[in-house]
Formats: C-alpha cells, sequence, structure tokens
C-alpha cells in the first residue's frame, strides 16, 4: 500500500465505522453524510483489498483484517491529534528546539549573552546556531525554513518575510583609550589622517562615511578591512589606528569615541526578519519576543 496515495482522512472515518458499527452514526461523528461515509469505506475497501465491515442485523461487524489495523490505526490518529494540539503550545521550559539566525559578529556580541541568561533560566534544553548568511540569499534561506531568524539591516525582501526594528544607533569614531587623538572632538583633517579600519562583510565597495567623503572630494586611508568587529578591538589596543562603528561597540569594548566630522551620517539600523509561514507559530512568536525585549534593553543602555 502506497500512503502517499492514501486520504488520511479515510482513517478517521474507519474508526468512527468501527465505534458505532452504523454508517450514518459514523458520519454524524465526523460531521460527514452517510453517501459519503459509504464512499470512504469504499476506498478503504480497495486500499486493503479487503471488505474490512459486513453488513449485519447487529450492524457493520469488522472483518479479521479490520480487527488487526484498528489498533494501530487509533494509534495513529492519537499521535496526529497530539501533535497538532502540541504545535499550538510552545512550553519554554520542556521545550527542545533549536532556532538558527543569521547575524554578524557584532549583533552576537549584543544579543547572544542576554539572550542565552534568559535560555538558562527559562528554556534549558532550547539550543541557538548563528551564522551570518549572506543577505541575497536571506529570503530564500527563510522561506525553506533553514533559518528561522535574520538579524540584518533594512533588506529588500519578499513581501512574504515579516521585519520589526530592534536597534539604532550612530556611528563614531573610535580609537584606543590613551591615543593621541583621544579627545572630545577632532577635525576632519585630523580624522584624515589616521589609519582606518573599515568593517564590511562585502569583500570590496564603500561604506557610509566613504560615501559622504568622496561626495566631498577627500578619501580615507583604509589599512585594514575585515569582516568581524570584534577582531578590530585588538588591534585597535595595540596601534595608533581608529574605526567608524555604532557607538555600541566602542562603549562594550572600552574604546574612545568621538563625533564624526562629517555630517549626515545615515544611523545603523538592525532589524529582525522572519517567514510569514512562520508568524503565529507558538515557538517562533516566543523566540522573537525574547530577542525583541533584550533589543530595546540594548537600546536603552545606548540613548
Amino acid at each position: 500500500m502506497n500512503l502517499s496515495k492514501v486520504d488520511l482522512n479515510l482513517f478517521i472515518v474507519f474508526d468512527a465505522i468501527y465505534t458505532e458499527a452504523n454508517l450514518t452514526r459514523a458520519g454524524q461523528i465526523v460531521g460527514i453524510t452517510q453517501p459519503a461515509v459509504s464512499n470512504a469505506l469504499s476506498r478503504l475497501r480497495e486500499t486493503f483489498n479487503d471488505p474490512l465491515f459486513l453488513r449485519t442485523a447487529q450492524g457493520m461487524v469488522p472483518t479479521p483484517m479490520a480487527q488487526n489495523i484498528i489498533g494501530p490505526v487509533r494509534n495513529a490518529l492519537q499521535l496526529l491529534r497530539v501533535s497538532v494540539q502540541e504545535s499550538r503550545i510552545f512550553n519554554p521550559k520542556d521545550a527542545s528546539k533549536t532556532f538558527r539566525i543569521s547575524m554578524t559578529d557584532l549583533t552576537e556580541e549584543m544579543v547572544l549573552p542576554p539572550l542565552f541568561q534568559r535560555l538558562r533560566r527559562q528554556a534549558p534544553n532550547v539550543q541557538v546556531e548563528s551564522f551570518l548568511s549572506r543577505r541575497r540569499e536571506t529570503t530564500k534561506e527563510l522561506a525553506a525554513g533553514r533559518l528561522d531568524f535574520a538579524v540584518d539591516a533594512p533588506l529588500n525582501t519578499d513581501s512574504q518575510v515579516r521585519h520589526v526594528k530592534l536597534f539604532e544607533d550612530r556611528y563614531m569614531c573610535a580609537v584606543r583609550k590613551g591615543h593621541p587623538l583621544a579627545k572630545d572632538k577632532i577635525s576632519l583633517d585630523e580624522y584624515l589622517s589616521l589609519s582606518h579600519i573599515q568593517i564590511s562583510s562585502r569583500r570590496s565597495g564603500l561604506g557610509y562615511i566613504d560615501l559622504a567623503l568622496g561626495k566631498m572630494g577627500l578619501q580615507r586611508k583604509i589599512t585594514l578591512r575585515s569582516q568581524h568587529y570584534l577582531m578590530a578591538s585588538s588591534v585597535l589596543q595595540e596601534t595608533d589606528m581608529a574605526i567608524t562603528v555604532p557607538r555600541c561597540f566602542a562603549r562594550w569594548n572600552n574604546l574612545h569615541w568621538i563625533e564624526l566630522p562629517v555630517s549626515n551620517i545615515p544611523t545603523l539600523e538592525s532589524h529582525l526578519y522572519w517567514h510569514e509561514s512562520t508568524d503565529q507559530d507558538p515557538a517562533n512568536r516566543w523566540m522573537r519576543e525574547q530577542i525583541i525585549e533584550i533589543a530595546q534593553q540594548v537600546g536603552s543602555l545606548n540613548p
């Protein structure tokens, strides 16, 4: 028997006939007409190549075949009922689930420590896999279920991808404490005199500050380009280099930050993305709430 070609609703009808021994009452229990029950029984008979029930004065009497399969059928139906019920409920304390999240190492530093403090208390068996997915593949990965969430800058995503803003932060020039230019304000010439670290997920291309400088006919000296924020802190502590980063990074890494001597630099926005197919999923909704609450707390520390 090829189960892929069998309508599983037929087994609900089978269980009702077995219980009631009457086609009309079985239809009333299932919510279909007596002719529909007869049609379902005919299809079951064809599937199993067996009458399954014999009509007698005492009602529909199950054949040995029906008696043999009623137990497994009822067990399977109960498992389906439990699975459907549990899919509507998420109990973090008892849940064993892995969430896959795409985020940069900067976002990891902001979100993961407080998130795991929560998970340890509220959901000890929940796991997180964090990695950086390519931006152009984010929508596809979310739709395919290979990603549960993505945290990234505003993206041109499919209409089926939902999102909410998590953070907004200003860019600053950051240097080590004790740096010759570690003061309250620097001039544009002083900024351009520095050797800079640029952080970008792309292998090439200009950042916001470079675009602004380009409009002025200026260019800064980029000595090191990397995809990772956390490496930069170690380099800055050992050199007189500078980095243009969100203020939160400078604060958390004990760096001295200075207002940029260039105006009209957009702020850094980070959004949380998920696919609409998981919008009402209790587990997905619970994790969304945790990430959003943590983002609000982080944001309140960085006015």
